[in-house]
């Protein structure tokens, strides 16, 4: 086995594929929020539309998505095997320690959001992704543009004007941002950039990106229903 063989599998090299892969999903969240407010334009989609089509069609941004993939992937896969190993380690250990810090408890509830948000992303994939690939989308043509682009606005629009949806989407952008409140800080400290002059800011740009990011995402498909 190669040496990097053994630190992916080690319990450091587990954290820090979760801490790399995490990063690079914090950040994609920041550019699919950018594209995503383009539905709030009254524009009757196009902007949106427009945006889908870029997005689908550069040939950056299809490999960057397939990195994407595998990244959702990779992290939901050692979160689960990092959850189970720190479940099983606190079973063995119950009854020496009775207190549980509260940094010990989001640990805990990490497992559990996860598995929530990977659910939710699996249903958002199918819903929106799949049909922009290979559903059966009307095309729509605006002026100034060669090509005819599938209006995937109608479907989102569609999809929001279903109140259990939206209710939906506001609760899991809400487990989205607890899980982002504890793994946005705990992600720099396990690369090793934590310290004790430059902490208390990261944790609290984290307190923030956790809450500003979910909340503009939820404020979408309560405006979009609010106004069909």
């Amino acid at each position: 086995m190669s040496w990097f063989s053994k630190f992916i599998t080690s319990s450091i090299g587990q954290k820090v594929v979760m801490s790399l892969t995490g990063l690079f999903l914090t950040l994609f969240l920041a550019v699919h929020l950018l594209g995503n407010l383009q539905l709030l334009q009254d524009d009757g989609g196009e902007a949106f539309n427009v945006y889908a089509y870029f997005m689908t069609h550069n040939p950056l941004i299809k490999t960057i998505s397939y990195l994407l993939y595998a990244s959702i992937l990779l992290h939901a896969v050692q979160g689960i095997l990092i959850w189970r190993s720190n479940k099983t380690a606190r079973g063995a250990h119950r009854y020496a320690v009775n207190h549980v810090r509260s940094t010990e408890r989001a640990s805990r509830n990490m497992g559990w959001l996860g598995i929530i948000i990977f659910v939710f992303i699996l249903l958002h994939l199918y819903q929106f992704w799949f049909q922009m690939h290979w559903g059966s989308l009307v095309y729509v043509e605006y002026e100034g543009y060669t090509n005819p682009v599938k209006d995937l606005y109608a479907l989102v629009a569609d999809s929001y004007k279903n109140l259990g949806f939206v209710v939906f989407y506001v609760i899991s952008m809400a487990v989205v941002g607890f899980h982002l409140w504890h793994g946005f800080w705990s992600l720099f400290q396990t690369i090793g950039l934590n310290h004790s002059k430059y902490t208390p800011l990261i944790k609290g740009i984290g307190a923030a990106y956790a809450v500003i990011v979910p909340l503009l995402f939820a404020v979408i498909p309560v405006v979009m229903y609010f106004k069909s």
